[in-house]
């Protein structure tokens, strides 16, 4: 379905991104999301205010920053979860592929299909290992070529060798590691071109951590990927941009509003940041 419409079901048009230039002149990659004066509220609470930054094509953009300063709440803005929110109001701009996803005629379902989420706490369907792939293609009304979609996402997920053995098993039966890698697979069945990651690592111990980012770096050949991520080291390790957020107190003086600091390169984010609270924060002297 197309994500401009809601009532259109027309095949989906092909949304062909204006290539970026930088200052210099210099050709850079193509954009898949354009943020801007993103303003998100819970009821009287601000949690985020006046966010801006972009995301590059088939590359790891990692959004860092201490507890409490909305990152989690910027990256659900990229697929609209914040809609099954009842408090939630969305203010700005999130444009995807040229898109706003937030304009009226906007699908956020078909949104949630061209643009999947892996939560921080791997969370399998109580059913087979094959019904949790399958589930999003049933859904979306597919009843031939299952079992091809399963193990090409499997596949792609890396797990498929783990398991190809045992697809009628349950999925709560595989360790944590294999889980995650599951709910990826899941995720990537559908068919999406984004990949969103809430601390898709922060439950699981080193070994399976590092399957994660080394699938990570694999999968960015055909996904773009946005990580919310508490582990610095992680964000260095895995990503090409990193953005960094912090808090500022909000108009009660009680509770904190989430700011968007500076988004550059991770190296320079790393090494040469443009902001004092930045280099405050991955040096280690605040967070």
């Amino acid at each position: 379905m197309n994500i401009e419409t809601k009532e259109n079901t027309e095949p989906e048009e092909t949304v062909t991104p204006k290539p970026q230039h930088s200052e210099e002149g210099t050709l850079e990659t193509e954009l898949v999301f354009d943020i801007s004066e993103l303003n998100v509220s819970y009821g009287d609470f601000k949690a985020v205010k006046d966010v801006e930054f972009s995301v590059p094509r088939n590359q790891i953009t990692a959004m860092i920053g201490p507890s409490g300063c909305g990152k989690s709440t910027v990256l659900r803005c990229l697929n609209r979860m914040n809609d099954l929110i009842e408090t939630a109001k969305v203010t700005g701009e999130v444009k995807f592929r040229g898109i706003n996803l937030y304009d009226s005629q906007v699908d956020p379902v078909a949104v949630r299909r061209r643009i999947g989420m892996v939560f921080q706490k791997p969370n399998p369907f109580p059913k087979t290992i094959y019904d949790n792939v399958a589930f999003g293609p049933r859904v979306g009304g597919m009843k031939k070529g299952l079992d091809e979609v399963v193990e090409q996402s499997l596949q792609k997920a890396a797990l498929w060798d783990e398991v190809k053995d045992r697809l009628k098993d349950s999925a709560l039966g595989l360790s944590g590691g294999q889980q995650q890698r599951l709910c990826i697979a899941r995720a990537l069945a559908v068919g999406p071109e984004v990949l969103l990651m809430d601390e898709p690592c922060s439950a699981l111990d080193p070994i399976a951590t590092t399957r994660i980012e080394d699938l990570m770096q694999e999968l960015k050949e055909e996904y773009s990927i946005v990580i919310v991520t508490h582990n610095m080291q992680q964000a260095a390790r895995v990503s090409s941009r990193t953005a960094f957020f912090s808090t500022e107190p909000g108009a009660d003086n009680t509770r904190p509003t989430g700011v968007m600091i500076e988004c550059d390169s991770t190296e320079k984010i790393f090494s040469t940041p443009e902001d004092q609270r930045t280099e405050n924060y991955v040096t280690g002297r605040f967070g």
